[in-house]
């Protein structure tokens, strides 16, 4: 018997588009915290029907990206001062030993790569740009945590960037920053060094600090 290849789900192909856009949006702040939205808004958004806007909104609120209410409101999360201090916690846990992880796979060209991503960072703090000052933020941690070569830890490192991405913008809002993060020229120094208690110390610093300023 021949089988005949069953056609490609255009309804998973469209879901699957809808939650990496969305998800990718919500991570690097481009949504404020509380921002609303409906099925039918992010369907017409991205070309979709409501099947895979609504798979695609359930997949996020699941990974704490989104929230839905009893009624049926999907928003961005709104943090409280108690949610954001124990998703600093969670990254001051996670973070420090992913880039110790690392440091011993640290060569001259990641490093090279990581101050170029902090220039770029540096560029969208003289641009006002506080979307692409957290998706440099970010890259810059990711692309080190990458070498440490430890997915289940980077994937729940991810959750948390996820469900703090609105907040990290209201951040940068708050705090109006006018230069390169302190940290990660440290973080750079310390990886330079071969200096592992210097590098956790700075990661833990760097990634608790303004989100504990925050909260308080």
């Amino acid at each position: 018997m021949v089988l005949t290849p069953r056609a490609p789900d255009p309804n998973a192909a469209a879901h699957e588009r809808l939650y990496r856009s969305l998800r990718q949006q919500v991570m690097h702040g481009e949504l404020a915290p509380g921002q609303s939205m409906t099925l039918r808004g992010l369907g017409a958004q991205f070309g979709v029907s409501m099947t895979p806007a609504r798979d695609a909104v359930r997949r996020l609120v699941a990974e704490g990206a989104l929230t839905l209410s009893s009624s049926g409101r999907i928003s961005t999360p709104a943090l409280t001062p108690e949610r954001i201090e124990e998703l600093a916690a969670i990254r001051a846990m996670l973070e420090p030993e992913m880039a110790a992880r690392a440091l011993p796979r640290a060569h001259f060209a990641l490093i090279d790569r990581l101050a170029a991503i902090n220039a770029a960072n540096l560029e969208a703090v003289v641009n006002h740009d506080a979307v692409a000052y957290v998706r440099t933020n970010l890259e810059f941690h990711r692309t080190l945590y990458l070498r440490a070569q430890t997915p289940a830890m980077l994937a729940l490192c991810e959750t948390v960037w996820l469900q703090l991405g609105p907040t990290m913008r209201a951040l940068y809002e708050k705090l109006r920053r006018r230069d390169m993060p302190h940290h990660h020229r440290v973080i750079l120094a310390a990886l330079r060094a071969g200096d592992e208690p210097g590098l956790r110390l700075a990661v833990r610093t760097d990634v608790t600090q303004g989100l504990r300023h925050l909260a308080g």
